[in-house]
């Protein structure tokens, strides 16, 4: 039997038409990215862009019009610019050529600009919410650190085409890679950086991400960055980092903290002199878990800073990064580029990421009004739900997307996720198993 060809979830179908429009969604948008846009108009200038129908704040509105109501292509978005508004922007004829090249020259670093202006007000936004409770964790770490952050890397795949102008371009070919720093506390993406080559790996990005992070950070990584001298510079920085131990790494055991058959947590120099690497001094944490051990490594060298379980609890949130990649790939549609070019690509990427941190912003407030940990609440099925409430909203039944996805009635739409097992309390002693 010939086998079948195996499938990336991420080139899942997707539909071919726009979702309905609803005029408090597109206020919302309006109200939150119209200080953002008008903020770049004296950069725009300094570019030498010319104020064109095409200029930033209409390609901001079609592009987020593109992304929010899911329309299937540029063929598309061009009939629904000539007939109907588009958020802040009137309805305007376009060719259809004009808008693809258009999205293949629009300068990428507009929008990067308009994210960080964004991000900031998000942020204020979160700091007002007091209902929604955080993790035990988070709240104990947040004792002893100004930030938690989560760095990792994800490959653009195969690339799938919507512009008309570049029918003729091969499919199927990688796009890059991204590398993207997400706030575990607010949930909010704080950084993105594009590497053209798909095979990159993450240790590109240690420069960059030495240069993001201050002092008293906390930073989750993937083993992508199990490098010992970008260890050391983070040390130097007093960031520190949590991460999982590899394979058949040298390790000299210095301490004891705990030791049992459940939790082991000692100091150890990890490393040997070899290839002027230098040798670590750090934590090793081992928890078992029914039948599997989980090993992780820390600068963090006082337990009672971060205890053990708080590390392995803090680094299993590690995984909050791969939903939010999840998100701007098989949701917001980042798996399928809108163009070929670098600058294009780019522009995607900081226009997904945008409004991915929109849709953060709706549903941490969903979660406050619901007096619920972030961890409840389901972005895609938000996402998904924003065709309901248009309804409701059309009917005169409902008016505030927060309300609506709070109400007891609609809770079917499975905004809230539920609980697969009853949440215990983490044990947060320093010494949880004394030597």
């Amino acid at each position: 039997m010939p086998k079948t060809a195996k499938r990336n979830s991420d080139h899942a179908q997707r539909h071919n038409t726009p979702s309905i429009n609803n005029e408090a969604i597109s206020q919302q948008l309006e109200a939150l990215l119209t200080p953002a846009i008008f903020a770049q108009q004296k950069y725009y200038k300094q570019l030498g862009l010319r104020d064109r129908v095409l200029n930033l704040s209409l390609m901001v509105a079609v592009v987020l019009t593109l992304l929010w109501r899911q329309v299937p292509g540029v063929q598309e978005l061009t009939r629904l610019l000539a007939r109907e508004d588009l958020l802040w922007c009137r309805a305007t004829k376009i060719a259809q050529k004009s808008l693809s090249e258009r999205f293949l020259v629009f300068p990428s670093e507009l929008f990067e600009r308009v994210f960080k202006d964004l991000i900031p007000q998000l942020h204020l936004h979160w700091q007002q919410r007091l209902r929604r409770p955080l993790p035990d964790s988070i709240k104990f770490a947040l004792k002893h650190f100004d930030q938690i952050w989560i760095a990792d890397g994800s490959t653009l795949e195969a690339l799938f085409l919507k512009l008309k102008s570049l029918e003729d371009l091969k499919t199927g070919q990688l796009a890059g890679k991204i590398c993207t720093v997400i706030d575990l506390v607010t949930r909010l993406p704080i950084e993105v950086w594009f590497h053209t080559n798909p095979a990159a790996s993450e240790t590109n990005f240690e420069l960059p991400l030495l240069n993001l992070v201050s002092a008293k950070t906390l930073i989750l990584l993937d083993r992508g960055f199990y490098h010992f001298h970008f260890f050391q510079q983070l040390i130097d920085k007093e960031v520190h980092f949590i991460t999982r131990l590899k394979a058949k790494a040298a390790i000299k055991y210095l301490k004891i903290f705990s030791y049992d058959h459940l939790v082991k947590d000692r100091l150890i120099q990890l490393g040997t002199v070899r290839r002027g690497a230098p040798v670590l001094t750090l934590r090793l944490i081992e928890i078992k878990v029914g039948k599997t051990s989980y090993s992780y490594i820390t600068s963090v060298l006082d337990p009672q800073i971060l205890p053990p379980y708080a590390v392995a609890d803090l680094y299993g949130r590690r995984w909050s990064i791969e939903e939010a990649f999840y998100s701007v790939k098989r949701l917001l549609g980042l798996s399928y580029l809108w163009t070929g070019s670098i600058n294009g690509v780019k522009l995607q990427v900081w226009a997904t990421w945008l409004f991915y941190a929109v849709l953060v912003d709706l549903g941490d407030a969903v979660a406050d009004e619901l007096s619920l940990p972030f961890d409840r609440i389901s972005l895609e099925m938000i996402y998904r739900g924003l065709y309901h409430f248009s309804v409701a909203y059309d009917k005169g039944n409902a008016d505030d997307p927060v309300q609506y996805f709070a109400a007891k009635e609609n809770q079917d739409l499975g905004v809230v996720k539920s609980l697969r097992k009853p949440v215990s309390k983490l044990d947060l002693s320093p010494f949880p198993a004394p030597s």
